[in-house]
């Protein structure tokens, strides 16, 4: 059996040592800078995230507590101002996810060795190239971010976007989803809105044809109708509806032996219909009750 002299058994110690010594000098290089870096990035990245969460739900806190529900929108109002800076929010994460990430990577190339000139060339030409095969997307996305900034509408309007027409429930930076009043669900993509009509912002027009006999004296009728609409406004089921008194603009038209009031009432989004429906019920119980008479029925046709 041989024994390892004193010599050798230093050596090999000298030798482990330099080896150790070495590595140490390689992972301080290079590979430490590149740690460094991808720790850096995700930092950052956190920290932007955060601090967009905060400002996106100190914004909705203060939107909900300063702002209390509106008249003319009520709930809906506060609804669509959170869909907006949650969509808005959720860009600038995707957003600020790509730039760090593209940083660290330019970053960890750099420091490997790779040329970036060439590639960042070769890259812009395949961006070119990706442009026009995509561009469809491009447009998509873009309509999207504009329509999220300018607040053409959001969740819980209705809508006219010429492809159709119905109650918005969800706004993506690609497509927005409506549900028409037969309760189908359309999806149709922000590239292809070229024009919009928003029907839930501000205040709607509800509008009320009232016919009744020829032979009726009109002065009298107006009145009737004025006295059947009065307070409205103040009736707790429909003071939020209601934004201004519903008004009694006088003859509309006279056809044969009919002769149409029209009624008008400023109310608030989405609401025209239902004040619309009440209004007819208020001057057909007054009618009633005052003997007044409704148009003739047509002629029946011959047997």
């Amino acid at each position: 059996m041989v024994t390892p002299t004193p010599f050798a058994l230093d050596l090999s110690f000298a030798s482990l040592s330099v080896t150790t010594e070495q590595a140490w000098e390689w992972f301080a290089g290079v590979p430490a800078q590149i740690l460094i870096t991808l720790v850096a990035a995700f930092v950052a990245r956190l920290v932007l995230h955060r601090a967009i969460r905060s400002f996106v739900d100190s914004t909705i806190a203060r939107s909900e507590q300063g702002k209390p529900a509106r008249k003319d929108k009520g709930g809906a109002d506060q609804e669509r101002h959170k869909q907006r800076a949650l969509t808005i929010a959720s860009l600038l994460r995707s957003i600020v996810t790509v730039v760090v990430a593209l940083l660290a990577l330019l970053t960890v190339m750099s420091l490997i060795g790779i040329p970036l000139g060439p590639l960042l060339a070769s890259a812009g030409v395949g961006g070119v190239a990706l442009g026009f095969g995509a561009q469809s997307l491009v447009k998509d996305f873009l309509s999207g971010v504009f329509m999220i900034l300018e607040d053409q509408y959001g969740v819980g309007d209705i809508v006219d976007t010429g492809e159709a027409v119905g109650t918005v429930e969800e706004v993506s930076l690609r497509v927005t989803r409506l549900r028409d009043i037969e309760g189908v669900v359309w999806y149709v993509r922000n590239g292809e809105i070229v024009r919009v009509a928003n029907k839930s912002q501000g205040w709607t027009t509800a509008m009320a044809d009232i016919p009744f006999s020829y032979r009726e004296d009109v002065d009298r009728v107006g009145r009737i109708i004025r006295e059947a609409i009065a307070g409205m406004e103040d009736d707790p089921d429909w003071s939020s509806a209601l934004l201004d008194p519903p008004q009694l603009l006088g003859v509309e038209s006279i056809t044969g032996g009919t002769v149409t009031m029209r009624l008008l009432a400023r109310c608030a989004p989405n609401e025209h219909w239902g004040v619309q429906r009440e209004l007819r019920r208020r001057v057909k119980e007054a009618f009633d009750d005052e003997g007044v008479a409704g148009p003739p029925f047509p002629p029946l046709p011959p047997a």
